[in-house]
């Protein structure tokens, strides 16, 4: 180099890429954490669910009865007031978010299991074996479900029976009596709720199952049980998931339903859905019975669905690329 030649400028060198990169999960973390409704229903949510489970440990104020401060309104003693037997609204609003959450997870975990699974064979096998499957699905959509639920009971009472004592021996669910039969009437609607988990999911497997990726699948040589539960599935959980949220709030409905009908919740025990139906009929007189068990009932549903949407969005990986 003579003296006259200047250096070369050094060049910004390329940033370098993350070698690793993000996984699909993490993908789908980063895209719920952008949606504000999301976090907002996931955290409220959260809350609902903490405090319901574990705001009566510490308040057991709800069991106990007051007659001479019946219906009183909401203040510094009883911030929801109380309700024709002097007990404290809030803590009974808290107990009945525990059976109503219970009942709903349950309920909606069955469905989830057993809706997914025969939805995705059926959708996968198809032929025959699909129109059978489904027209059995057809069948149990016309059976009773009142009558269905109450069969099982009847044959199941014994057992339910020893299942309480053995239950209500632990200091966590004193105080659950009947909590067999609540576990019990859940796990069937669970066991009607999966129809229509099964019919979205066959429809999303018969879609997604003669996709490219499919093929390739089969081409590698894997198992047709790899193949559906491995690749076919993850690529159906948007719908999955946000049916699953819309399944717990109509269990809970359901269950309002069933204690009406007596076949739910046992007194003095008490569940969201026989809160708001015991504050609708004194709702003239006494308005905090139902305003505030139906609002919180009310912001669970909204959480519930803002968090269904987020999840849904955040999981569908065709929307993302858009």
């Amino acid at each position: 180099m003579s003296d006259n030649q200047q250096p070369m400028p050094m060049l910004p060198s390329p940033p370098v890429a993350d070698a690793a990169g993000r996984s699909p999960w993490a993908e789908a973390w980063r895209r719920l954490l952008r949606n504000r409704l999301a976090v907002f229903g996931g955290v409220t949510l959260l809350a609902l669910v903490l405090l319901s489970f574990l705001g009566p440990l510490f308040s057991q104020s709800f069991r106990e009865t007051d007659l001479t401060n019946t219906f009183a309104p909401p203040g510094a003693a009883h911030w929801f007031g109380t309700d024709n037997l002097g007990r404290d609204l809030f803590g009974r609003v808290l107990f009945g978010g525990r059976i109503s959450f219970l009942v709903g997870f349950i309920a909606s975990f069955v469905a989830l299991t057993i809706g997914v699974t025969y939805g995705a064979v059926a959708g996968w096998v198809g032929g025959r074996a699909d129109a059978l499957m489904m027209r059995l699905v057809d069948i149990i959509y016309a059976l009773p479900f009142t009558i269905f639920v109450i069969l099982l009971m009847v044959f199941l009472k014994d057992p339910m029976q020893k299942f309480d004592v053995w239950l209500t021996g632990f200091r966590w669910f004193a105080g659950w009596q009947g909590a067999g039969k609540i576990l019990l009437m859940f796990a069937a609607i669970g066991a009607v709720e999966w129809l229509t988990m099964a019919r979205i999911v066959r429809g999303q497997v018969m879609a997604v199952k003669k996709m490219e990726f499919v093929e390739a699948a089969r081409a590698l040589g894997f198992g047709p049980a790899r193949i559906l539960f491995r690749h076919v599935l993850p690529n159906t959980l948007g719908p999955i998931i946000v049916y699953a949220t819309l399944t717990i709030p109509a269990v809970m409905m359901l269950e309002a339903f069933l204690s009406f009908l007596g076949l739910g919740v046992d007194a003095p025990m008490s569940s969201w859905g026989t809160l708001i139906q015991d504050g609708a009929d004194k709702v003239e007189e006494y308005w905090w019975l139902l305003v505030f068990p139906g609002g919180i009932f009310s912001l669970t549903l909204f959480s519930l669905n803002f968090f269904g949407d987020g999840l849904r969005d955040a999981l569908d990986v065709r929307a993302a690329k858009d």
